[in-house]
């Protein structure tokens, strides 16, 4: 309470708006543990990004304060990261123009000045700024929480995106986020740049599969601000600590999947048989935490040509589930229709 009234009464009257946003929105750890001095440097230096840079004064002041201002984008430890970012990356945006120009310039030159590369061997996923510059190390999350620091060091507007698990393929992605005035929208780049450049990436076809019923299934961009969605992390399921806008729908549009209709689906068709008869069971298909389909197999009354039937997209991952006579926990197969498939039975 001391350090956050000192923060509060210390701050100059042109960044008092920063400084309330700041805290109103603080995780709960950092409301108890960090500093006055922190929080008045972070602000400071914020703003003066802002003033510098022309196009950092074209950004809204509502994406300035969710996305510029923040001191950390996930749960990752709270380095003091923000004037040795701006001494490293003010020389390659002062002479650009535009929002874009700086982004670019930023990404590329990103790995020089850190001088971390991606690697499995890191020794977390959400290691801090320093934490990776210290080990030259860093997963897809460290690298993206590196890269969404640089630009909101120069005043761009970042946030880290991502997914907790693809639904077409095992594993989780996370990348950044910025916003560009010009376009006022958000638009997707990552640690190492496609050579296409913004809203180009490798995972794209696979964003177009998300699932934006799903929790894990989704793909998520990090918020100061609280939501009504929270930011799912892997690595700490049960941490609900970082607020998050869903943004499925975009990716599913710029990858093309809103274009996928009925021929990208395939019938899944389920029956059981127990000693050479077919038995009615319950059954479920089930894609993350979203349940696509529940009932039973067919009796053995039933015509043969009749099954328990499910539409799936080809390329995703799904679960059946059963429960058998006298048992009561469920049984699962993970299935996935490939390309060829017109129909899959179980």
């Amino acid at each position: 309470k001391t350090e956050l009234l000192k923060a509060l009464k210390q701050v100059p009257a042109e960044q008092k708006k920063g400084m309330d946003f700041l805290i109103a929105y603080m995780p709960e750890k950092d409301l108890k543990s960090l500093k006055a001095d922190f929080l008045l440097e972070n602000v400071a230096l914020a703003y003066k990004a802002r003033e510098t840079y022309p196009w950092a004064k074209q950004v809204p002041e509502e994406i300035f304060l969710n996305d510029v201002l923040p001191y950390a984008s996930l749960n990752e430890r709270r380095d003091n990261w923000r004037q040795d970012f701006h001494d490293r990356f003010s020389k390659h945006v002062k002479d650009v123009k535009t929002m874009q120009e700086a982004i670019l310039a930023i990404n590329a030159a990103i790995k020089k000045e850190v001088n971390v590369e991606y690697s499995t061997k890191r020794k977390k996923p959400d290691q801090s700024p320093y934490e990776s510059m210290e080990i030259n190390k860093a997963s897809c999350t460290g690298l993206s929480i590196l890269l969404t620091d640089a630009f909101r060091s120069v005043g761009i507007p970042s946030r880290v995106a991502g997914t907790p698990a693809w639904t077409t393929k095992r594993g989780n992605h996370n990348w950044s986020e910025v916003w560009l005035p010009e376009k006022k929208q958000w638009l997707f780049t990552e640690y190492y740049l496609d050579k296409n450049g913004l809203d180009h990436g490798w995972f794209l076809a696979d964003a177009a599969m998300a699932n934006p019923k799903s929790l894990y299934h989704s793909i998520y961009a990090s918020s100061w601000k609280k939501t009504q969605h929270y930011f799912p992390l892997v690595w700490d399921i049960k941490n609900k600590s970082v607020p998050a806008v869903n943004v499925s729908e975009r990716y599913i549009k710029l990858g093309g999947g809103d274009k996928k209709g009925k021929a990208e689906t395939c019938e899944l068709r389920i029956d059981y048989t127990l000693d050479g008869k077919r038995t009615a069971i319950p059954v479920a298909v089930i894609q993350g935490d979203v349940e696509i389909q529940k009932g039973s197999t067919p009796p053995p009354t039933h015509d043969m040509n009749r099954y328990f039937t499910a539409a799936i997209k080809k390329g995703q991952l799904y679960k059946v589930v059963w429960q058998l006579p006298g048992e009561k926990k469920w049984r699962s197969k993970q299935v996935k229709a490939n390309a060829d498939d017109k129909f899959l039975r179980i």
